[in-house]
């Protein structure tokens, strides 16, 4: 998938997409080794990832959210990127046996906000989901002669976004060194 030189990369990262990934990998990604991955697999030479992320309210959960933050300044100050986060939404649902909570955290809407933002400033687009809502952004950054190369699983892609880009990449499948250690699940207290 080389392209020739000196092109600007904008990553767009849905994390709950990704993390999806992670889930069936049974491992974590290795947001250290994106940067270069991205840069030899399209040729380019600066690189810019927008990491966006919905995160649980202090007091909703019965374990310590610190370390997610803790990542968060990690992804920041650490590897350089750009961290976009929002408080998840609790949303009381009525139900036959009493009221239940959902939480949402859909990040469309900014990742789509900030891909147009700064559609003047790169070349190639890759966007790290699979939600078919993005579908109107690819064709909209195709028609104004971006390159723009989805990064999902099989498991988690709509098929409209798999043909509508540049191109696809399923990350369960990528060859190259860019998974780190092996995923522990939180034992739940019952």
């Amino acid at each position: 998938m080389k392209q020739c030189g000196n092109k600007t990369i904008y990553v767009f990262i849905d994390a709950s997409n990704l993390w999806q990934a992670q889930k069936a990998k049974g491992k974590f990604f290795d947001y250290g080794k994106l940067p270069e991955y991205l840069k030899d697999e399209f040729s380019g030479e600066r690189i810019k990832i927008l990491y966006y992320t919905a995160y649980p309210a202090d007091g909703t959960r019965s374990y310590s959210i610190d370390t997610k933050h803790k990542f968060f300044t990690f992804l920041k100050k650490g590897l350089g990127f750009e961290v976009i986060k929002k408080e998840l939404k609790r949303i009381h649902i009525a139900a036959e046996n009493g009221e239940m909570i959902k939480e949402k955290g859909n990040m469309d809407v900014e990742i789509t906000i900030d891909a147009l933002h700064h559609i003047d400033k790169y070349d190639i687009a890759v966007l790290f989901s699979g939600d078919a809502d993005f579908l109107a952004l690819v064709s909209y950054l195709k028609n104004r002669g971006k390159e723009v190369y989805i990064f999902s699983s099989k498991n988690n892609i709509s098929q409209e976004l798999r043909t509508g880009g540049s191109g696809y990449f399923d990350v369960l499948e990528i060859k190259a060194d860019i998974w780190g250690r092996d995923l522990k699940f939180r034992v739940k207290n019952s």
